[in-house]
């Protein structure tokens, strides 16, 4: 097996920090409603408390594939998953984890392929299509009206996609982070 990085290990670490904390905050932070928490999102929209971090999951991943490989990206899938069924309530950690899977390996086949072609358009694309899978499911599953929730689930995964697009567009210019850093120079753009 290859040896990590300790890019690839904070990336895992924060992959499935994302994925705790999403978990625990749903049911634990916010106004309550019935089988969740929320917490504004902006544009007077609310979202399932979780929202930012599981947003922050799906970047993560992207780099835990960059970093650490195809390999380690797909076990991070299904670690993450295991990890959602043991910190939430019986109904969420179903919900969460079905929902992991199908979200994190949409996110997987479209990150894949795009992102020799540019590192941040990837995170951006693949985060997009995940976050709406994402959604869309999990809401469904948890028994949360997407009439109620879905904008604002929408809405706050978005800021964070957007953060993580940005992010990672400035690390690809650092000149000092791409000589220590090669995995995220695929791209000349």
């Amino acid at each position: 097996m290859k040896r990590l990085s300790w890019g690839a290990w904070l990336a895992l670490g924060v992959y499935i920090g994302a994925i705790v904390g999403s978990n625990w905050m749903i049911a634990h932070v916010g106004t309550p409603i019935p089988g969740a928490h929320v917490l504004p999102v902006g544009f007077g929209l609310e979202a399932p408390s979780g929202v930012y971090l599981a947003a922050v999951a799906f970047v993560a991943r992207d780099y835990v594939q960059r970093l650490a490989g195809p390999k380690a990206g797909i076990a991070a899938i299904f670690i993450g998953a295991l990890v959602s069924a043991l910190v939430s309530t019986p109904q969420l950690a179903v919900a969460s984890g079905v929902t992991f899977l199908l979200s994190e390996s949409t996110d997987f086949m479209i990150f894949t392929p795009l992102q020799r072609w540019n590192l941040a358009a990837s995170v951006l694309i693949a985060g997009l299509f995940a976050e709406v899978v994402d959604s869309v499911v999990f809401l469904t599953l948890a028994g949360i009206p997407l009439g109620v929730a879905l904008e604002g689930q929408l809405v706050g995964k978005l800021w964070v996609i957007l953060l993580g697009t940005a992010l990672t567009w400035y690390l690809r210019r650092r000149p000092s982070l791409q000589s220590s850093h090669r995995n995220l120079d695929y791209d000349r753009s």
